[in-house]
């Protein structure tokens, strides 16, 4: 190595005079550094004191004494008269490959249940995944304009809020006062990456281990796997064609301090909570003390009937966690989600977003904004409305002749129908026969908790384009048709 400094070194020295540490630290840390990690390798010569501060524009007593501190540590050699080098001794650690695990160490709990991933598998597979969506009906061009008026404007040089945005809260709330007639405003929402994210975070802040979580049975089980990984004991409680039943709640001593519940559009079964049931509902968080955390996880995408008003815009005591995301309405690949809730709870969950760091991304939060203000994002959804409605009608239409063996059900909203089968089938031999045939239907029963009580499969078909909906169906009702047959 010459007496000049490589491009590349002056490149990996160069100093921040701005960054809050001082510059004999950050020399240090980037010297040693770069020969831990074999840039500057065993028996190279560095530059001179002076040769490098004048390169870096720093004092050469500053050099001097990073130097001698790397000597003192043993990385470098300082010859007399001839200049600093790395130490032939040393060299970096052999990469060896650690050895296989004999056991699982005691520090790592057991894995959970692996939960299915659509990306694995095989591309020419029909995929009625549940909660899928297309964000191919969204105009590129609305797309691109979007983000060229983000550009506009650098981002700022400081941490924003941990709650998030204010200008997007306050468009939020505008626009959930609107779709969904909740009343709110900038100071009762907060910015979270995903409806999960937004569990977690409620989870955290009312320290939910050892504490009992009423959960609708079946249920969405991202959501029971978010609580269980908290610590929480599930409480199942069952479900009618009313939704939740209120009368299953514990009172007294045993109410759960929290309840998660669905009420739109329930999660898997489709069917809407009761408008009595909601009151009733919030009449036992209240005399109970409780929270419901409401999951609204896709109330915009609804058809025929009259959209039920969200429990957060009833609750007059303030005893509601309001969740809802734009994983439906736009797709989950953008993170962004948010939590509606009493002010106290706010100011744990911002707390604890301040000591993680978890906020969202400047950008992402101000291109939403853009979608919200001028009008895009609602307009999408009256497309996706239009669309998804085709959807559904193919799909009944494919399934209607089997009708006396399988019933659609839940289809009044959503991006997935529940198709109860007659109790004589098996929805688990159905899915395997139809896996083979490289179509992938979802059983009920992988949402219980605890022994599933129905027959079924969750149909989602809002990520489908019309041909593979139309070749899934088929090759369904063909199955259901040959189990029904004994073939």
């Amino acid at each position: 190595m010459s007496s000049d400094i490589p491009d590349h070194l002056e490149l990996l020295l160069r100093l921040e005079r701005r960054a809050g540490v001082s510059l004999e630290r950050q020399l240090l840390e980037k010297l040693r550094g770069a020969i831990l990690q074999g840039t500057m390798q065993a028996g190279w010569r560095l530059p001179s004191t002076r040769t490098l501060a004048s390169a870096l524009g720093i004092s050469r007593n500053i050099v001097v004494a990073v130097y001698d501190e790397l000597s003192v540590e043993g990385y470098l050699i300082l010859r007399h008269g001839s200049g600093a080098y790395v130490n032939d001794d040393f060299s970096l650690p052999a990469q060896v490959a650690p050895p296989a695990l004999a056991r699982m160490p005691r520090w790592l709990p057991p894995a959970p249940s692996p939960l299915l991933n659509p990306v694995d598998l095989e591309p020419d597979m029909i995929v009625f995944q549940p909660g899928a969506s297309l964000i191919s009906l969204l105009p590129l061009s609305v797309w691109r304009s979007t983000w060229q008026r983000v550009t506009t404007e650098l981002p700022p040089s400081f941490y924003h809020r941990a709650a998030g945005d204010p200008e997007l809260r306050c468009a939020l709330a505008i626009y959930l006062s609107r779709s969904r007639g909740i009343r709110c405003t900038a100071d009762d929402l907060i910015l979270t990456a995903s409806a999960r994210h937004a569990l977690q975070l409620l989870a955290e802040v009312t320290q939910v281990r050892d504490k009992a979580v009423g959960f609708e049975e079946p249920g969405y089980r991202q959501a029971r796997d978010t609580l269980l990984a908290e610590g929480a004991h599930i409480l199942p409680l069952p479900i009618d064609d009313d939704g939740l039943r209120i009368d299953a709640l514990p009172t007294g001593i045993h109410a759960p301090p929290l309840v998660y519940v669905t009420p739109s559009h329930q999660y898997p079964l489709g069917m809407r909570l009761a408008i009595t049931r909601r009151m009733d509902l919030l009449a036992w968080a209240q005399a109970h003390d409780s929270l419901v955390i409401e999951d609204d996880y896709d109330s915009e995408i609804r058809f025929d009937a009259a959209p039920l008003p969200a429990l957060a815009a009833i609750d007059a005591h303030r005893s509601v966690a309001y969740i809802g995301t734009f994983s439906k309405t736009l797709t989950p690949a953008l993170r962004l989600g948010y939590i509606l809730a009493p002010r106290v709870l706010l100011e744990r969950i911002e707390q604890r977003l301040l000591q993680t760091g978890s906020q969202i991304s400047w950008p992402m939060q101000r291109a939403l904004y853009t979608l919200l203000i001028e009008g895009h994002l609602e307009r999408h959804i009256r497309r996706m409305r239009r669309h998804y409605a085709e959807k559904r009608a193919l799909l009944s239409q494919i399934l209607a002749p089997i009708a006396h063996l399988a019933r659609l059900r839940g289809l009044e909203a959503g991006l997935h129908a529940y198709l109860e089968l007659r109790a004589d089938l098996n929805a688990r031999a159905l899915a395997t026969t139809t896996w083979k045939r490289k179509v992938m239907v979802v059983p009920v029963d992988f949402f219980y908790y605890g022994v599933p009580d129905r027959q079924g499969l969750i149909l989602g078909y809002g990520g489908l384009d019309h041909n593979a909906l139309i070749a899934g169906a088929t090759l369904l009702r063909e199955a259901i048709e040959q189990q029904a047959q004994g073939r």
